[in-house]
């Protein structure tokens, strides 16, 4: 039995940027915004090289609302350390 398995589309910041105006070209998303859910890890990405390389599937599912930010945990302040 084989299993169909989905390989995610990874594009560029700019790839995903056209692929989005092409979708709708009347977008308010700007490449900053996309720039900005990759480097603060709500939309999964990787490095290759000096490129990041964006899950575009998961930006659109961001964008639709279907994935929720995560916020991050608050530190309980200044811990003891034991000598």
């Amino acid at each position: 039995m084989t299993q169909l398995t989905t390989q995610p589309r990874m594009r560029t910041l700019d790839e995903c940027y056209n692929e989005l105006v092409a979708i709708d070209p009347n977008t308010a998303v700007s490449k900053y915004f996309i720039r900005r859910l990759a480097m603060s890890g709500t939309v999964p990405c990787i490095m290759a090289g000096r490129k990041r390389l964006i899950n575009f599937d998961k930006l659109l599912a961001y964008l639709n609302g279907d994935i929720q930010e995560q916020k991050p945990q608050p530190s309980s302040g200044i811990r003891a350390i034991k000598a």
